[in-house]
């Protein structure tokens, strides 16, 4: 990516101006390397090599096969050559991958320098994929199921399900020896929301059954230009991976079984080969916030105490005793709050009076600069990553009721639709194994126990379900008798018949009007109680 004087970037990681020092250098992208060096890369096979030699030969010098020049005036007429910058020559042209608009290393980085993108990506990870997941029947199981009017076959049948399902949670469990699934998709998720792309890698064994399902940094994966694959480079060697279920010959490396790869990304208009982290659009936000911060640390590293002018009057000094008297200034009282200080200064002679005046210059109280500049720029940030601050733990003047109703906006509107396309992807896995269930992530929970069991009571009671399908949910066995609708007698059947013929209004009206303290509805006065 270009980099514009005094513009603000993101190659650098800390998103400062391009005059400024960066906190964490990042290493060099691997793809930019020239073709001599790209060439020597472990793993190409002779035939890539070939090819990438006689696609150079028309950009490069070459003697006996072998590139001899590397600089850029390659293309010459009468005693003038071309300056431009010649893609086949480099990394992402040999490989034919595409370069992504922001260097994805400064970006996977720049997830651990700024507290309030570091909490919000890890929210909207634990609430996405890291509430764990079910597997479900599909809609075709559960009819069949619904068309079983024999009680002791439909309980055969469910506990085969629930043996099926067991044997599908252990395999999918069992394809990585170090993560549980539900870790290699909280790394990957992670990836997405810091850079924009994340990478799960499918293994297959010489059957063609799916043998391992891990995760691979975002930051070193490129994707080719034609969409049969993608590269990686890492630690001199380079790995090609197909596309999840596709057909495509390797023609980088040596490997005639490359791995699969499902592709994670966050959707961006300006660019249909990778996605866009949410920082990207709250960069400034977060630039203004680490200038603030080093405001502040450079404030407490060189302000030993407040500031003052030192006046010096009637006194002769020699340079020597001039630079002595800064010296004292400069070093002795530098980090050293509230000492005691004894200023040497030369003493009166019959001639001369010596005066030493000091004068404050600022008497405010000193505290933390830019409080509300900060506090703008996390809302920024937040609000790019439509993280509701309750979620990251800022909970000073939020009311109760408004943090529910912002609970209530993340589920349905962040992680409801990311857990949705997250979903299509993985029951692709799922399907090489089984076509009983379907993948599905837990979803954030607005509603506690209390609530939850008053809901299930009166769907039970009004034979919307069955105890079973509440069992089910709970993680529970099923009951032998638990498929028959729940059929109510004698106190209780007279209490729904009387419900049903309104005598008992008043009581329905006083439940749905009650206050929050059982489960989610309107606080009993305005906005609710305030978090301090």
């Amino acid at each position: 990516m270009q980099q514009e004087p005094e513009d603000l970037w993101i190659d650098s990681v800390h998103i400062g101006s391009t005059q400024s020092e960066p906190m964490i250098k990042v290493d060099q992208d691997d793809f930019k390397q020239d073709a001599e060096s790209i060439l020597q890369l472990n793993g190409l096979s002779q035939n890539f090599k070939r090819s990438a030699r006689r696609k150079l030969s028309k950009a490069l010098t070459t003697t006996n096969g072998e590139i001899v020049q590397a600089d850029n005036n390659v293309y010459a007429g009468d005693d003038a050559s071309s300056k431009q910058i010649i893609p086949d020559r480099y990394g992402y042209g040999v490989f034919d991958v595409v370069e992504p608009q922001y260097n994805l290393a400064a970006l996977a980085k720049i997830y651990e320098l700024s507290a309030p993108n570091y909490a919000a990506i890890n929210a909207k990870v634990a609430n996405i994929v890291g509430l764990g997941y079910d597997l479900m029947p599909n809609l075709e199981v559960i009819q069949r199921l619904e068309e079983i009017e024999d009680p002791d076959q439909l309980a055969r049948a469910r506990r085969k399900i629930a043996r099926e399902k067991q044997k599908t949670v252990e395999w999918l469990e069992s394809r990585n020896d170090d993560d549980t699934f539900t870790m290699t998709l909280i790394k990957a998720y992670i990836d997405a929301e810091s850079t924009g792309n994340g990478y799960i890698e499918v293994g297959r064994k010489v059957n063609g059954e799916i043998g391992y399902i891990g995760h691979i940094p975002a930051s070193t994966m490129r994707v080719r230009r034609l969409r049969d694959g993608f590269v990686q480079i890492v630690a001199g060697k380079a790995v090609f991976f197909r596309n999840f279920e596709g057909t495509e010959k390797n023609p980088i490396t040596t490997d005639q079984r490359p791995n699969e790869i499902i592709h994670i990304k966050n959707y961006t208009p300006t660019n249909t080969y990778y996605g866009l982290p949410a920082i990207v659009a709250a960069k400034n936000a977060m630039a203004g916030n680490e200038f603030a911060s080093r405001f502040n640390l450079e404030y407490f590293e060189n302000k030993a105490v407040p500031r003052y002018i030192f006046w010096l009057k009637g006194a002769k000094m020699s340079r020597a005793a001039e630079e002595r008297l800064f010296e004292f200034f400069q070093g002795n009282l530098r980090g050293q709050s509230h000492r005691t200080a004894i200023i040497p200064i030369p003493g009166d002679t019959p001639d001369n009076k010596v005066e030493m005046k000091m004068e404050p210059i600022e008497t405010n109280i000193q505290d933390s600069s830019f409080n509300n500049y900060k506090k703008m720029n996390k809302e920024e940030i937040l609000m790019a990553h439509r993280v509701p601050a309750s979620k990251v733990g800022a909970t000073e003047g939020i009311g109760l009721a408004a943090a529910r109703e912002s609970d209530r906006t993340f589920k349905e509107q962040v992680c409801r639709p990311a857990q949705d396309s997250l979903e299509k992807k993985i029951n692709k896995i799922i399907a090489e194994k089984t076509d009983i269930f379907r993948f599905e992530f837990n979803e954030l929970t607005l509603t506690d126990e209390e609530t939850q069991s008053k809901i299930d009571e009166r769907y039970l009671r009004m034979r919307v379900i069955v105890p079973n399908e509440v069992r089910e949910r709970l993680g529970k066995s099923s009951l032998p008798n638990g498929d028959t609708p729940v059929i109510l007698t004698g106190p209780q059947a007279a209490e729904q018949n009387a419900q049903a013929n309104g005598n008992r209004l008043r009581d329905q009206q006083r439940s749905a009007n009650q206050s929050d303290a059982a489960g989610l509805g309107r606080a009993t006065q305005g906005d609710g109680r305030q978090q301090n």
